[in-house]
């Protein structure tokens, strides 16, 4: 690098003040030159260096994106594969509890059914005996009719 005596010497005058003098003016261009090719030419390997990093982090970004890329792929297959077993457990869950509860009113069902049938056998005899007598009454006979009306035999009892 130059000195501060050199930097110094770019701002001093080639010759004197006053009429141009006889001798051979100093190359400007010629002396830059002399002083910054050195510098250039280290700058001129940095950035080849530099370039050599840049190309180097591009092949590992690559490498780590191609990486990710795979390790994406893997995730997802059992990500996929796993929904699908758990899509398949619920399905599965919820089908049996719908099967449970289907049996559970079912036999509520059933249970109804049977209940109904004995009150409905139980009134039986009953209903028998009043169309009787109201046939009978229709007919001008006598009613056969023991007992009160309302009396435990109407409300299904013995």
């Amino acid at each position: 690098m130059a000195g501060l005596r050199d930097l110094l010497m770019r701002f001093r005058p080639v010759s004197t003040p006053g009429p141009a003098a006889t001798g051979v003016p100093a190359d400007r261009t010629a002396e830059l030159a002399a002083e910054l090719t050195p510098a250039l030419a280290r700058l001129d390997s940095t950035a080849a260096e530099a370039e050599a990093v840049r190309a180097a982090a591009r092949r590992e970004a690559d490498r780590i994106r191609r990486d990710a890329a795979r390790r994406a792929e893997v995730i997802t297959a059992r990500a996929s594969a796993r929904s699908e077993r758990v899509r398949t457990q619920a399905a599965d869950r919820r089908l049996e509890s719908g099967r449970r509860e289907s049996a559970a009113i079912s036999g509520e069902g059933q249970r109804a059914e049977a209940a109904l049938r004995r009150r409905a056998a139980a009134r039986i005899p009953v209903m028998a005996d009043r169309l009787t007598d109201e046939v009978r009454r229709r007919l001008g006979l006598p009613s056969l009719r023991t007992e009160f009306p309302g009396g435990p035999r109407e409300r299904g009892g013995p």
